[in-house]
């Protein structure tokens, strides 16, 4: 049997983005992938393995040392950018997730201290949708029918 292939999804303060993501990721691919939710926080964490992630851990330790496990890395582009959500994504955060080996997809969601020029708004759910479509691409030839 082959195995699964790791969604790893990072985010920070209330995990919303996270959580929706997880969601849908469970609801698209079932049980034929693990999700491993790695929050900035402890509450992050939570609402992302209330969502359906299989496990998850927090803080920036556990991201430095987790991130390598994703075949593929989720979350909002916040998370490579330091000092993005309200502080919470350090320089070694960031530097972790890009140095990690899974390809990243990044949801394009603006903060206060930086916006994305180019990119035309979008409501939440159709980020999350594109991105998981862009996940099912990226694992078309690796996950199990």
């Amino acid at each position: 049997m082959q195995k699964k292939p790791i969604i790893v999804v990072v985010d920070g303060l209330g995990g919303g983005v996270g959580a929706q993501l997880c969601s849908k990721v469970r609801q698209t691919f079932g049980q034929r992938v693990e999700i491993v939710a790695l929050g900035t926080n402890a509450a992050a964490t939570e609402q992302m393995l209330k969502a359906g992630a299989d496990r998850g851990a927090s803080g920036e330790n556990a991201i430095r040392v987790s991130i390598g496990l994703g075949q593929v890395i989720l979350g909002p582009i916040g998370i490579v950018i330091p000092d993005s959500m309200l502080g919470e994504i350090t320089q070694a955060i960031a530097q972790a997730v890009m140095g990690a080996n899974g390809k990243k997809i990044l949801l394009p969601v603006n903060q206060p201290h930086f916006v994305l020029a180019g990119i035309l708004p979008a409501p939440l759910s159709k980020l999350i949708d594109e991105a998981v479509g862009l996940l099912a691409s990226e694992l078309a030839d690796v996950i199990e029918k």
